[in-house]
């Protein structure tokens, strides 16, 4: 959206000619199309030169909808050429991202007119007379055979390549229909009929949060009036993928600090997750959006549950959990202000001890560990690394990677919050972090305590990252606080790669998706990060 040019929302298809302010939009919320769902979106563009009408449909849909979302009259000769190219761009402002085209086709024709138009030639009559009615048939027996066989072989390849396919789609969906006695044993599997009913049809009003790869819905139970919080898979393949893995690894956790999964459902090629409702929503609205600030005790509390959760990932599961997404937005606060650390669709079970395999590297830019973005290894070193990043958001009340608000930098500047952070410590002022808002009503050693776990966490080295069991221990004065280095370490990544995960950090404000990496074991052969 961009109040420049008079966009109504973010989320609108405009008729552009030859100008950014749109000539016609429609608002697609009224279509309940969200073009930042990650679902495909599919468009259909058509100008009838005689009628000289442009019209366009959108829609999930793989066919085209009945009624049109935008309908205009258009004189294309003044914006046509007799040679024109078709294409696609984007643009993402300060932001940074990947628009992908799954698809596309283009025709036109013109309208056939029946004056003038020359009769097809007529079919040339058989000079010879035969049984067969044919002539291959009558000289050339051998070729009638090679023909019959060629097709009969085409046919079974055809026949072969359907029951493949089927037996495929026939293997997934029964798959997935035996999560409940497979994959996980859940206390409670809801009917899609309960659930659609809860969410009112899964009204847009009721969407209270987008988590990774779903849509999170505020829902009224029927039978009891129980509020809870219903997760929809978002229909893409990934996504699917995701909530298996989300299903899979949170049915088998239990702690105090983790969102409690209460049921599921997959009925209708939906896959829907039910949990608690928190009701006070997440960390990051607490922090950046509610009228009062949160008190710094219930800031220490949070910080403390969340490092609790995450030791007991680590360290105390059958299988260690990788969470790979920990920020403010993931965690959730309940009645009392107790941390509940939620969304495990990009989490990872792995065996104590093991080495981590490269993977897509998935997260938010601003929590994510340097290295794990030039490898694609998650392990619990990149998971305490977001960690840092966390509390120190918490503490200073500043977003991971914001526009720089204080005028000490050149305008548009965005900040990132570890690199300011340190700078502070090495200047020897490291309590000009917190958060203004909570008008030193704090302690200070508690204040110091807290910023200091946080750059230890965030450091460059991997290596010299606390363990969270001993970042739980900090917290509540068991243990020291590591002496951290006034100058922050070298991430030992070269001069290039160094200055393109600070151009990326820069220039994002607030991404949440997949950062897909390229690298080897060559410095040279970075080769790229795509941010969707």
């Amino acid at each position: 959206m961009d109040a420049e040019f008079k966009d109504i929302n973010g989320n609108h298809v405009g008729v552009d000619l030859n100008s950014m302010v749109s000539a016609k939009v429609f608002d697609l919320g009224f279509i309940n199309v969200d073009l930042k769902s990650g679902d495909t979106v599919n468009a259909w563009i058509e100008f009838d030169g005689s009628t000289t009408v442009l019209t366009v449909w959108v829609s999930y849909s793989n066919l085209k909808p009945k009624d049109p979302i935008l309908t205009m009259n258009l004189d294309a000769d003044r914006y046509f050429n007799d040679f024109m190219y078709v294409g696609f761009s984007g643009s993402t402002q300060g932001s940074t991202e990947t628009h992908s085209v799954e698809w596309w086709s283009f025709s036109s024709f013109f309208p056939s007119s029946s004056a003038g138009a020359a009769a097809p030639p007529p079919p040339a009559k058989e000079s010879k007379s035969s049984s067969c009615h044919n002539g291959l048939c009558k000289e050339n027996l051998g070729a009638v055979a090679g023909v019959v066989t060629a097709g009969a072989f085409v046919l079974a390849l055809f026949a072969g390549a359907l029951i493949w396919v089927y037996s495929k789609k026939f293997k997934r969906v029964k798959k997935l229909d035996t999560l409940g006695s497979e994959i996980i044993k859940m206390p409670k599997q809801f009917s899609y009929k309960e659930l659609k009913a809860a969410t009112k049809c899964f009204n847009a009003n009721r969407i209270i949060g987008h988590g990774a790869f779903g849509t999170v819905y505020k829902g009224v139970m029927p039978e009891n009036g129980e509020i809870v919080a219903v997760k929809r898979c978002s229909h893409s393949s990934q996504g699917k993928n995701e909530f298996l893995s989300e299903l899979s690894i949170i049915g088998t956790l239990r702690h105090r600090n983790l969102v409690r999964l209460q049921g599921w459902c997959h009925e209708k090629g939906e896959i829907l997750l039910v949990y608690d409702l928190m009701p006070n929503g997440s960390l990051d609205k607490a922090l950046f959006e509610a009228r009062m600030p949160l008190p710094w005790s219930h800031r220490r509390k949070i910080l403390l549950g969340v490092a609790s959760a995450l030791a007991y990932l680590h360290q105390e599961c059958e299988n260690q959990v990788i969470h790979r997404d920990i920020k403010t937005s993931n965690i959730m606060l309940d009645e009392g202000f107790n941390a509940r650390l939620g969304d495990f669709g990009l989490a990872r079970q792995t065996e104590h001890d093991k080495s981590p395999d490269a993977t897509v590297a998935a997260g938010t830019m601003g929590y994510l560990a340097p290295e794990y973005l030039l490898t694609g290894k998650a392990t619990e070193k990149t998971d305490v690394f977001s960690y840092g990043a966390v509390v120190l958001e918490v503490a200073s009340g500043r977003r991971p990677i914001e526009k720089d608000a204080t005028g000490a930098g050149k305008g548009g500047v965005s900040s990132n919050l570890v690199e300011w952070v340190w700078t502070l410590h090495r200047e020897g002022r490291l309590l000009l972090a917190a958060d203004p808002r909570l008008e030193n009503e704090f302690d200070e050693a508690e204040m110091r305590r807290v910023l200091m776990v946080g750059l230890a966490c965030s450091n460059s080295d991997p290596l010299a990252r606390p363990s969270m069991r001993s970042v739980v221990q900090m917290l509540v004065g068991d243990a020291e606080v590591p002496i951290v280095p006034t100058t922050k370490p070298n991430t030992g990544l070269s001069t290039s790669h160094s200055q393109l995960l600070l151009s990326l950090q820069d220039s994002v404000s607030d991404i949440d998706g997949i950062i897909t990496i390229s690298t080897s074991t060559s410095e040279n052969s970075f080769s790229g990060i795509d941010i969707v």
